[in-house]
């Protein structure tokens, strides 16, 4: 077993999933302890800009899977690829991101590797031994707890949005390693037919630096207009509260809670949201929360770092054209 950081490159049709950059600059502190390299893995087709976005991130070994047959995700196929990427480089520790395709392939891989795994973890340290201890909320965030892995096998853990910053950049060009795919018959289990795209050009919530959450006090899915100008105006993200989603305001792809997407951008604005239980549970770990409501005595105030007592249809639309205007300069 080697001392290196392997990260698993998560990315759709191209685009690079932001919390997977994320995830070297946590491979790259923990390959300081080690003293061994960063090395990556992506799987895709036509992917070969995407491995040149890893030049200079302080990705030493990029390995490279390049097929029709990846084109789209498959559970099966990916985690094989992704168990023979791991096999190969023989890392110390796998880093991926805690996204939807995290959640599922992580365990996948950790099964065929026998490897332990830790999910949506916050804070990453190797030891002495060689072994990784990551933190990670548990309670829905209430608390935390500190774990560690057996040194002696590969040690998996994906890593929440949002924790660590994108990597600098600087670094030298990455060597490139083509990993062939080969075709399974067992991969004709899990048949795909059909790809779901949701929301156009609109950002994913928990992908997001910047979050603006509506509930049901919107009233209409119209009356969201006033949420996604605001979102707009801050280059960020439209959520939105279980009982907004459930009376057809939002898709439930933008629910954010306890039954939906768990989110940890830097800044969350919640509109008219009174923040129920499973709703915090979904945001507390949020950098700075910013709650607008008209009930003083709302739950979502106990955790906002700023409070404003107001009708959002009258604060909403003021507070997007003050960012506009100082955007603008």
């Amino acid at each position: 077993m080697t001392k290196d950081i392997f990260v698993f490159i998560e990315q759709r049709g191209g685009a690079v999933l932001p919390a997977a950059m994320q995830a070297i600059t946590a491979a790259t502190q923990l390959a300081a302890k080690t003293g061994g390299k960063v090395v990556a893995g992506i799987i895709g087709h036509s992917i070969g800009a995407v491995a040149d976005k890893l030049d200079g991130t302080g990705v030493a070994t990029t390995y490279v899977a390049d097929a029709d047959a990846l084109a789209n995700y498959n559970a099966l196929k990916y985690s094989r690829v992704l168990a023979g990427m791991i096999q190969k480089a023989d890392p110390q520790v796998v880093l991926l991101a805690a996204s939807f395709m995290g959640r599922d392939i992580a365990p996948r891989v950790a099964v065929r590797l026998g490897a332990g795994l830790a999910t949506d973890c916050t804070e990453l340290d190797v030891e002495g031994s060689g072994a990784l201890f990551v933190r990670r909320p548990i309670y829905n965030g209430k608390a935390s707890s500190r774990v560690h892995f057996s040194p002696g096998k590969v040690q998996i853990a994906s890593v929440r949005p949002n924790t660590f910053p994108s990597p600098a950049g600087g670094g030298a060009k990455a060597e490139r390693v083509e990993f062939p795919f080969a075709t399974d018959p067992a991969d004709d289990r899990q048949v795909t037919k059909e790809i779901a795209r949701t929301g156009g050009n609109e950002k994913d919530v928990s992908e997001a630096a910047i979050v603006v959450s509506g509930g049901r006090s919107l009233k209409s899915e119209e009356n969201f207009k006033i949420i996604y100008d605001l979102a707009h105006a801050l280059d960020g993200a439209v959520g939105a509260s279980r009982a907004a989603c459930d009376a057809g305001y939002q898709s439930h792809s933008r629910q954010v809670g306890l039954t939906g997407k768990t989110v940890t951008p830097q800044l969350y604005v919640a509109c008219g949201i009174s923040g129920a239980i499973q709703h915090l549970a979904g945001m507390r770990g949020s950098r700075c929360i910013v709650a607008i409501n008209t009930d003083a005595e709302a739950p979502i105030f106990k955790v906002a770092d700023y409070g404003v007592v107001a009708d959002l249809f009258n604060f909403v639309p003021l507070l997007t054209e003050e960012v506009k205007k100082v955007r603008a300069h």
